[in-house]
């Protein structure tokens, strides 16, 4: 860790900006989970996060998390922290991913949400909270469900609300709602249209499958958090802003 980082300091600006945010959108800030993002972040950094309060973290990568997870819930003995899967996930590694993580943010596909639920009631584990990965922005480059004409494509539409109907109903996930990653932009402002989208879808979803705890919203990082909040996020990603200059 630099030992030049503030993190507490960090952390609390952070939080400040989030509760604003919150606020500006005539939201509760109690709404939104800072997730702290501590893939490539060494013990001793993540255990500074931990001190100053944070108590939700998310890795990239499966592997990297099997590594980390385990020496870092040994040391905070005083309350476990919730692990968030935030990268994409092959479904190779579900079953590391059951294991150490208590949440994932990145299902993109029915075959994986089926894996997942096997394994789950393999392992006799509680139902695993899972979010649907939406890709609403249209880049090649994100994972997700491709749903960047979801508003103009009825077809894309009903078919999404078929699958995501098929995932709600495997009995050992809970399906609370969806992710997105917003395009890498100048202004923060210029994300805005992405994280409205995945509001409307997911508000569209909650008219189709009333059933559904469509809780969560996850979307917005370092760059972009306080749009995403004021457009509903309720679990924002945020690594760079607590850990560097």
């Amino acid at each position: 860790m630099d030992s030049h980082v503030d993190i507490a300091a960090n952390l609390a600006r952070v939080q400040a900006r989030i509760q604003a945010a919150a606020r500006r959108a005539g939201r509760d800030p109690a709404g939104v989970t800072l997730v702290v993002v501590t893939k490539t972040r060494p013990l001793d950094a993540m255990q500074a996060a931990y001190q100053a309060g944070a108590r939700d973290f998310g890795e990239n990568r499966v592997e990297e998390g099997s590594l980390k997870i385990p020496a870092f819930n040994d040391w905070a003995t005083a309350e476990r922290p919730t692990w968030h899967m935030i990268g994409h996930l092959q479904s190779r590694k579900a079953a590391d991913a059951l294991a150490y993580f208590d949440m994932v943010h990145s299902v993109d596909s029915l075959k994986l949400a089926e894996r997942l639920s096997r394994l789950a009631e393999g392992a006799d584990r509680a139902p695993l909270p899972i979010l649907l990965e939406c890709n609403v922005s249209g880049e090649a480059s994100k994972y997700g469900f491709e749903l960047s004409r979801w508003q103009a494509s009825r077809e894309l539409r009903l078919d999404f609300f078929d699958v995501a109907r098929n995932i709600s109903r495997l009995p050992r996930l809970r399906l609370q709602g969806l992710m997105t990653m917003a395009p890498l932009v100048a202004e923060p402002e210029q994300a805005r249209p992405v994280f409205a989208a995945l509001r409307l879808l997911r508000n569209a979803l909650a008219e189709e499958l009333p059933g559904v705890e469509w809780r969560h919203l996850s979307m917005g990082m370092t760059d972009d958090f306080e749009v995403a909040v004021e457009e509903g996020a309720t679990l924002v990603r945020v690594g760079r802003a607590l850990f560097e200059f």
